[in-house]
């Protein structure tokens, strides 16, 4: 339990809010009260350690998470984010800037051929550097789309945190002010 709740917490502090993943909601039964009430005990050092709240944050969200992996309940990331970065680290657009500006080292070679898998572009063609050229712009924009695509996401999801939290907020002060008149 030690060693997962520190990997957990360790985990959490090098995460950014935004990509922290989304906790299920764990049943209550014996077993997993047991393994709460252990972590608990646990948890009092670390909470003591903590010196601000955004570090408490860290510790709580790791502890949350350490527990859903002690239980074994699976924690999901995004899948699509997921699969778009691995998208934009596929494309490996600067192996291919290197290839053009004259590096023919194998890996870089091999990357190449790669990028043009699939077309009928061979490089003893004379305008494999304008293809190239081609091929790096249409990554790039390609990227670009990826990248606006997931931030997009972000900002609509931070968007409709804030406007629940307003609600809720807002909700509970017009009880506070109603009590009182």
């Amino acid at each position: 339990m030690w060693s997962t709740l520190e990997e957990a917490i360790v985990e959490t502090r090098s995460t950014p809010l935004e990509n922290r993943p989304r906790l299920p909601r764990i049943a209550l039964s014996k077993r997993n009260r047991a393994v709460v009430r252990a972590l608990n005990a646990i948890l009092v050092t670390y909470l003591e350690a903590s010196r601000d709240l955004c570090e408490t944050d860290s510790i709580l969200f790791g502890a949350a998470l350490a527990v859903c992996r002690i239980i074994g309940v699976k924690v999901s990331t995004a899948a699509w984010r997921r699969r778009i970065e691995e998208r934009i680290a596929k494309a490996l657009v600067g192996r291919l800037i290197c290839f053009r500006s004259g590096n023919n080292r194998p890996r870089i070679v091999h990357t190449v051929r790669m990028a043009f898998a699939g077309t009928n572009v061979s490089f003893y063609q004379p305008d494999i550097t304008q293809k190239l050229t081609e091929r790096i712009d249409d990554l790039k924009q390609r990227i670009a789309a990826w990248g606006k695509r997931i931030r997009r996401y972000t900002e609509r999801s931070t968007r409709f945190n804030q406007n629940h939290l307003f609600r809720v907020i807002r909700r509970g002060s017009m009880n506070h002010w109603s009590d009182q008149w």
